[in-house]
């Protein structure tokens, strides 16, 4: 049998990765009796676990304290967090940097030596890319996490791109991170539509809106809902083509708010994608480097065409 202390890790251990556990299944678990797992819970408590009991088969439940307790993480469990943590240093949530350095600092104190050694690796083996885009605060971000949450109306100026600020009501759904970006998809209440915002152009005001009953969203798959718009809607030009190359090639060579791939066949896909420069578009799908036809927009197949032969005329002209 497991010496006290050993049992209570391995108790705690159990109380945190299941919701609901039975006195007889916490016995089995421990190789002990009920009575024993009673008197480990009331141990558990007086160094500040919160655990509930109540009468039937689920018997015991860790809650939440008014003071965080130690956390017990299985090896796999400790990498991921120190992961996180380490991109979290260099992410786009404003202000979150240093806090996230302490907390790794923390936890790499205490990491068994196999354990650091697999995330000191990680670390001194990746090179991030410098981004330069905007930041979050992250009071920003959990006050429109708990507005999703609760069906509590938003009221909020928004920055557009052109620098103009106007006055928003929405009911939000939900957030959306691109990995550089975080949106928010919500129905805008002036204009009777859906909409997505980027957060970092929000400035909430308050208070909020009133509490409203959830819409159905504007699609089942909302990640690539908002792709699709930011591939678009903020361009002057707006492209449909189809790329004779598989859509998972394709895909693997943009990020996804520069256009949307839907497959088509195994072999084929259909790019929607967005541009202020025509220029800009047809270099940016020749540069694919697989054939390729244009639906939309008509301006746009005929300026690839007067490319093409400029591109040959001058070709022509320095042999």
């Amino acid at each position: 049998m497991p010496t006290t202390s050993a049992r209570l890790l391995r108790l705690l251990s159990l109380l945190q990765t299941h919701r609901d556990w039975s006195g007889a299944e916490l016995a089995g678990r421990l190789d002990v009796t009920t009575r024993t797992v009673r008197r480990d819970v009331e141990r558990l408590r007086a160094l500040g676990y919160p655990v509930h009991a109540s009468a039937g088969l689920a018997g015991y439940r860790l809650g939440a304290g008014t003071d965080l307790p130690p956390l017990l993480l299985d090896d796999e469990e400790a990498v991921a967090v120190a992961v996180s943590l380490r991109v979290a240093a260099g992410g786009t949530v404003e202000g979150i940097a240093e806090t996230s350095v302490r907390a790794l600092a923390k936890l790499e104190q205490v990491l068994p030596s196999r354990l650091r050694h697999r995330v000191r690796a990680l670390g001194s083996m990746t090179v991030p890319l410098a981004d330069g885009g905007p930041t979050v605060a992250p009071e920003t971000l959990t006050a429109l996490a708990a507005a999703c949450r609760d069906h509590e109306g938003l009221r909020f100026d928004y920055r557009a791109h052109d620098g103009t600020t106007t006055r928003r009501r929405a009911d939000p759904h939900r957030l959306v991170s691109s990995g550089r970006r975080w949106y928010l998809v919500a129905y805008d209440t002036d204009r009777a539509d859906w909409r997505t915002f980027r957060v970092d152009r929000i400035t909430l005001r308050t208070p909020g809106g009133p509490r409203f009953t959830p819409r159905t969203p504007p699609a089942a798959d909302l990640s690539a809902y908002t792709s699709r718009g930011l591939s678009t809607s903020p361009y002057r030009h707006r492209a449909r083509i189809t790329v004779h190359a598989p859509a998972v090639d394709v895909a693997d060579r943009m990020s996804p708010g520069a256009a949307t791939v839907e497959p088509l066949t195994a072999r084929t896909c259909r790019l929607t994608c967005g541009s202020d420069s025509l220029d800009e578009l047809a270099l940016w799908v020749g540069l694919l480097g697989v054939p390729f036809e244009i639906h939309e927009p008509t301006e746009l197949v005929d300026h690839v065409r007067e490319l093409a032969e400029r591109l040959g005329g001058s070709v022509r002209r320095s042999t």
